[in-house]
């Protein structure tokens, strides 16, 4: 039974780099770093052998081949030699009757870890690597241990032949084909979210031309007359007063655009959501007179202050709006409208269209990854949009009934 306890406590050291990610990097637009490999291996390694198995004074078995071969799969090779330089260190620290024989083990799979390392890179059939690597770690110990320390290896052969090859070649396969999973799973997603986010520019911009047309065509005409010379000098400066004007408000608009497609910040500050909501509508405006939608508002006059990313909490009002708008477009006098509630010490943003609707299987699934119920969609953008309240210790709630329209509710802390 202690020896079922060691093993699964060595593995929980061997796949804590795979928790500590999954935890780290779910709400953050980037994936992992070599820095972080390098930290969570090296803080792994140091615990694991701190409460590595032994069967006599001096002989310790831990995960240490697991934790610097993944270091050098996903930190690098300058990663995988400061880790060995940890290793050393803290091996010559416990020092005991083992020491040697872990420094000469070392020498041997530490070279075989960087050649492996490298066939993992350049192989398409990854899992064979790993087999590989597993077998190797679990079996060229043992017999290391066996050539220098025999009478060991027998006196416990039934531990060396069950720990060190369960610990090495099950962490190895678990850790690595997890960890892989999770960054191929944040690479899509984080590809999904860029092309979502692209998607609505190109929507939006298309929308922007019309509304850009408008005092260019304006200025355009006051041009034309005012070339013609034929008006006295007040009615040709009143015209080209209004052309300035003009020439404001589209770069105005243009900025709006531009402050919606930069890429997202992550840093939280105190931001006025009035502001933000403002900006969005003005923006989607031009979007919802397309699709013949009627876009209603009731923002407030005074600012109401959270805190959060300003690049963030516009492009999530431009997700929920623009799904809005989208599931009402083929609705006689299709509407959807924005109001404020303020409450205690939070402020409550519902947006309500007289859409579709959506039944209670669409409900239950809303905001997962993936899933979406427009036939063009990916979901992804609601499932940024629910991450990123979420990072501002906000909700979100939804009341739908199919042909009756939806009401989201987004709740976010004042500042």
């Amino acid at each position: 039974m202690s020896e079922i306890k060691n093993i699964l406590l060595q593995l929980l050291f061997a796949l804590s780099p795979f928790v500590v990610y999954n935890i780290f990097y779910r709400n953050l637009e980037i994936n992992y770093s070599r820095r972080f490999i390098l930290i969570t291996c090296s803080f792994c390694l140091i615990l694991s052998m701190i409460f590595a198995s032994s069967t006599a004074a001096g002989f310790i078995f831990d995960v240490r081949y697991v934790i610097i071969f993944f270091g050098i799969l996903f930190g690098g090779v300058l990663s995988g030699f400061i880790l060995l330089g940890e290793f050393i260190a803290f091996r010559m620290y416990i020092g005991g009757a083992g020491t040697l024989d872990a420094l000469i083990i070392q020498a041997i799979t530490f070279p075989l870890s960087l050649l492996l390392g490298s066939l993992y890179h350049k192989m398409r059939k990854k899992h064979i690597i790993t087999f590989i690597a597993g077998i190797s770690f679990s079996f060229i110990p043992l017999i290391a241990l066996y050539i220098s320390q025999p009478n060991y290896v027998v006196s416990y052969f039934s531990f060396n032949i069950l720990v060190m090859p369960v610990q090495n070649s099950l962490g190895i396969w678990l850790l690595i084909t997890l960890f892989n999973k999770s960054v191929s799973d944040k690479e899509f997603y984080l590809k999904h979210i860029q092309n979502e986010k692209v998607e609505a520019i190109n929507q939006v911009a298309a929308s922007l031309a019309h509304e850009v047309r408008n005092p260019l065509t304006t200025v355009l005409g006051f041009l034309k007359l005012i070339r013609a010379n034929r008006f006295e000098r007040e009615k040709t400066e009143r015209f080209i007063d209004i052309s300035i004007e003009e020439i404001h408000r589209t770069e105005q608009i243009l900025s709006d655009y531009l402050s919606i497609s930069k890429p997202p910040i992550s840093i939280q500050q105190q931001i006025d959501l009035v502001r933000q909501l403002t900006t969005v509508v003005e923006v989607m405006t031009p979007y919802a007179n397309m699709n013949n939608v009627s876009l209603e508002s009731e923002i407030p006059s005074s600012p109401i202050l959270i805190f959060g990313s300003p690049t963030e909490i516009k492009q999530v009002l431009v997700n929920f709006i623009k799904n809005a708008i989208e599931a009402c477009t083929d609705i006689p006098k299709a509407r959807v409208g924005i109001t404020f509630h303020v409450q205690l010490q939070r402020v409550q943003l519902l947006i309500e269209d007289n859409g579709v609707g959506m039944d209670h299987d669409q409900l239950s699934r809303l905001g997962s990854i993936y899933y979406s119920t427009k036939s063009t969609g990916t979901g992804l953008g609601l499932t940024y949009s629910y991450q990123a309240i979420r990072s501002m210790n906000g909700t979100v709630t939804v009341e739908s009934e199919p042909r009756s329209g939806t009401i989201f509710t987004i709740s976010l802390p004042l500042a």
